[in-house]
């Protein structure tokens, strides 16, 4: 086998926590596959939000099965579109119409928000949503909250004034 040096990605997987077992697994079974049918980008639209496309050119909603499980999401197309006339002889034939399973590992708090098929072009969108107990949280220094200045005194209006 080839070593790859995935360094370069490691900047590039935003959200994903776990990158070097995912790109790590990405590689074995790229190696057992061997195959980029069908083509997909991975679009990052904000820090906590993410995009799927995959070019499904020819498949219908009802062909492509979306699941996730335990942290995987996994696009399938069980049975390959039926082509209008198969009595039809092709001198070439470069669309390809077989089933596939494209699998993106994702990482922890990485849910999916929607999924649409439009022209050909499956976009499925993921959302990070880091839970309220795992977020940073400030720590006041010596168990201290911190006390507003006593200078300064609202007033009725809401402004500001200085005490005297």
């Amino acid at each position: 086998m080839r070593p790859y040096d995935f360094s370069p990605l490691y900047r590039s997987f935003v959200g994903f926590d776990r990158t070097a077992s995912l790109i790590d697994a990405a590689a074995s079974q790229a190696a057992q596959s061997n195959t980029s049918y069908p083509p997909y980008n991975v679009v990052r639209l904000s820090e906590d939000s993410f995009r799927i496309e995959i070019a499904v050119a020819g498949f219908t909603s009802n062909s492509l099965n979306i699941e996730t499980h335990k942290n995987v999401l996994s696009i399938s197309s069980e049975s390959p579109p039926k082509a209008e006339n198969d009595t039809v002889e092709y001198l070439h034939r470069g669309i390809a119409e077989r089933g596939f399973e494209r699998r993106f590992q994702l990482a922890d708090h990485v849910r999916v928000s929607s999924a649409d098929l439009s022209n050909g072009l499956l976009t499925i969108d993921l959302l990070r949503e880091i839970p309220e107990a795992l977020r940073p949280q400030k720590i006041a220094i010596n168990g201290k909250i911190p006390v507003p200045d006593k200078k300064l005194i609202q007033s009725k209006s809401g402004k500001t004034k200085k005490a005297a």
